[in-house]
């Protein structure tokens, strides 16, 4: 890469678990981070699948967290939720939306094909200022706590990779490199800023 740090955003849907495990493990590499969720809204799994707890992005993380507890502090610490949000709190205050960073980036990593989709849709619709070329890649990260943690390496791996590259148009090459290493295949697209 050129002098300048690489500049990065990971994108989930709630910016809770997969986007904030990588930022975590990019933010102690040294990597300049910031993530995102694309939602209307933070759902995070409620006392039954089809009852999710749903909070706007302005709560905290720490509100969050004492929310839980007030509600069923064992089955939130027992699926990872307190973990998650306790962790999350340690890197920032509350969830953000993509739609309302006007911040640029390098590289946009999304989590999943949907999250993918919307923010391509975000990047067309604004106005382009500077013409800065932004690489959007989607990695394909199951919302689960196993998945988020090996998604959030193969993020960092790319990542050092790019960093070690002679510029950011290499990522194709990296790209191929990775989906023969892993077997998972990434949707990759360029737009401006």
């Amino acid at each position: 890469m050129p002098s300048s740090p690489l500049r990065v955003a990971v994108v989930c849907r709630n910016n809770v678990n997969r986007s904030m495990e990588a930022h975590s493990i990019l933010l102690k590499r040294g990597f300049h981070v910031q993530s995102f969720g694309v939602g209307s809204r933070v759902k995070l799994p409620g006392p039954s699948s089809n009852c999710p707890v749903i909070y706007d992005f302005s709560t905290t993380y720490k509100q969050m967290y004492e929310d839980l507890c007030r509600k069923d502090r064992e089955g939130y610490s027992r699926n990872g939720i307190l973990h998650l949000l306790g962790r999350n709190e340690r890197i920032k205050p509350r969830p953000e939306r993509f739609q309302e960073c006007s911040d640029p980036f390098d590289v946009i990593f999304t989590c999943e094909e949907s999250v993918y989709d919307r923010v391509m849709q975000e990047l067309w619709a604004r106005e382009q200022a500077t013409f800065q070329p932004v690489h959007v890649v989607s990695v394909g990260i199951a919302d689960t706590l196993e998945d988020a943690t090996l998604g959030a390496f193969l993020i960092c791996e790319l990542c050092q990779s790019l960093q070690r590259a002679d510029d950011v148009d290499s990522l194709d090459q990296l790209l191929l490199a990775a989906e023969e290493k892993t077997g998972k295949s990434f949707l990759h697209t360029v737009c401006f800023y």
